[in-house]
């Protein structure tokens, strides 16, 4: 019998069907018991051994001695029960500390999930980017934060972003093996439309999700209508620069034909004029996509959010592009919990 030892990399929460049915057979029990163990686990969101009813008091007692339950656990919740936004501090097994928010609209109950403890892309206007990197987040730690939230929420999860701390396409194996489980239709049966990835524009990775046919929604931070714009804020257009990540964009619209979500933080000075309008108009007009414009939620650095008037106008400049446009009106940022503000010091 080969048996795992205790770590972060050996919580069963973030384990496949298959992984468990390898866990049951060590332990000299029939596979169906990996199934059960599925169950408990995705579809009823148990948190802890003793509710698994129907396995073996031993089988229990096995894997409770030799894999962890769950990887995370909550330290601090910023907000009011009542609040439409809601920030959890949690903390993993091995002492280091990410952030997910939960938010609520109406019918929409979205979950924001981190991917890495820090970044290592540096985007100035975000806060997660002075951390540095620190590591990247296992399965289970990425699929924990939904099942820890799921139990805070008051109504189930309708959507999941990967929009919080690090980046996503930077940890692309576990990040899509965590949204597989969020799919899986025998466990937590999100759907995948319901399931968005955002990157900075990792180009290789981007081609890497269309070649793979990935049914989650894709979205990009662009957030600037030239290379130069991209530069002042985004060290990775050094590497990745517009021509290449928009080439990546048209490549992965061909081999899906999924619509892209383009993120355009709004900072003032910076990429807010009506020549952006117009640039941004030119850039991405052909491709099949949707614009987000996110008013900058500020972390006190040198880039500012423009004033009410001027987000209007940028807004009402937009109104007759060839591609749909929505404004994200971050929520919770009164808590630093609004797209850009999540870092742990």
């Amino acid at each position: 019998m080969s048996l795992k030892r205790k770590n972060i990399e050996s919580s069963l929460i973030g384990m496949n069907l298959d992984d468990f049915i390898s866990i049951v057979t060590d332990f000299d029990e029939q596979k169906y018991r990996a199934e059960q163990l599925f169950n408990w686990i995705y579809k009823r969101n148990i948190q802890s051994f003793a509710e698994m009813e129907n396995l073996p008091k031993q089988l229990k007692v096995n894997i409770a001695d030799n894999y962890l339950f769950n990887p995370l656990k909550i330290l601090k919740v910023t907000g009011a029960k009542s609040a439409k936004t809601r920030k959890y501090l949690l903390e993993c097994q091995d002492g280091e500390k990410i952030e997910a928010v939960l938010m609520k609209e109406q019918k929409r109950i979205t979950i924001c999930l981190s991917s890495q403890i820090g970044c290592a892309l540096g985007c100035e206007f975000c806060a997660t980017g002075t951390m540095g990197i620190i590591r990247n987040l296992t399965v289970g730690e990425i699929v924990a934060q939904y099942l820890l939230l799921l139990k805070e929420s008051e109504k189930p999860i309708t959507n999941v972003v990967f929009m919080g701390m690090g980046e996503p396409f930077l940890n692309y194996d576990n990040v899509i093996k965590s949204a597989d489980l969020l799919n899986n239709p025998d466990g937590i049966n999100l759907g995948a439309r319901h399931i968005t990835i955002s990157t900075a524009g990792i180009v290789p990775q981007i081609h890497k999700f269309a070649e793979e046919k990935q049914r989650y929604k894709l979205a990009i931070s662009l957030n600037g209508s030239t290379q130069e714009q991209r530069l002042k804020t985004m060290p990775i257009a050094k590497k990745y620069p517009i021509d290449k990540l928009i080439e990546s964009v048209k490549y992965y619209n061909n081999e899906t034909r999924n619509l892209v979500t383009f993120e355009y933080v709004l900072l003032s000075d910076i990429n807010d004029s009506e020549l952006d309008v117009k640039r941004l108009t030119d850039l991405i007009s052909d491709l099949p996509c949707k614009l987000n414009v996110i008013p900058y939620n500020e972390i006190g650095g040198k880039f500012v959010r423009p004033s009410d008037d001027k987000i209007k106008e940028f807004l009402g400049n937009l109104l007759n592009v060839p591609f749909t446009v929505t404004t994200r009106w971050s929520k919770g940022a009164d808590i630093n919990a609004g797209c850009g503000q999540l870092v742990v010091t």
